[in-house]
């Protein structure tokens, strides 16, 4: 008899822990769901507000991307500006033009000469220019002025003791800048118009 009522007193309490462990569980449960719940997105219920809205966020993308271009044409402007003030100004070489007036033999006539003998004279000289082509050419190849000086310097003198003008005048424009000048352009002008006037005094004497 009392086995029988210890038995019911234990199957009691064990039902009485079973039913507190479900009725704990269902709480956990509905905690649970509630917690986990996502709240939602209040939208505007009026067409009017939600068009507002939308257009507020669609000019405050206006305002993003022209913040943005400014941003870009102010830092393309500053480089631009930058690259301006650092590049130099081109200076223009000024070329020699070489034109001289035809060339004469008077000279050698009021010395004394006939016209026969100083076109003689004239024509001697020719000769001689035309030698100094290829050795002018070759000292222009290797830039060499002291030497380019000293060769028109005597071919100078020649030509300017039997006339003036075209071959004399070149001569001595081109030896007077060799004494300074180191412009390998400005020498080859110099150098291609002393071969034009030797061929226009060829023209002219022979």
């Amino acid at each position: 008899m009392l086995a029988l009522s210890i038995l019911t007193i234990f199957a009691l309490v064990v039902v009485a822990i079973i039913a507190i462990e479900i009725r704990n569980e269902r709480k956990y449960q509905a905690t649970r769901r509630s917690t986990s719940k996502k709240p939602k997105d209040k939208k505007p219920k009026d067409k009017k507000a939600k068009a507002e809205i939308e257009q507020e966020e669609v000019q405050e993308e206006e305002k993003t991307k022209s913040r943005h271009k400014s941003f870009h044409m102010t830092r393309a402007h500053k480089a631009q500006k930058t690259q301006e003030t650092t590049e130099e100004p081109k200076k223009t070489k000024k070329l020699p033009p070489c034109t001289y007036p035809r060339f004469s033999h008077e000279r050698l006539v009021e010395m004394g000469l006939s016209d026969d003998e100083a076109i003689e004279f004239v024509q001697e000289l020719i000769p001689q220019l035309e030698e100094q082509i290829p050795e002018i050419e070759a000292l222009l190849e290797v830039s060499d002025f002291e030497q380019m000086e000293r060769a028109t310097h005597g071919i100078k003198g020649s030509s300017t003791n039997v006339g003036t003008g075209g071959v004399s005048d070149l001569l001595i424009e081109y030896n007077t800048y060799l004494k300074a000048g180191r412009d390998l352009e400005i020498a080859k002008v110099y150098f291609e118009s002393f071969k034009h006037y030797i061929n226009e005094l060829k023209n002219q004497y022979t």
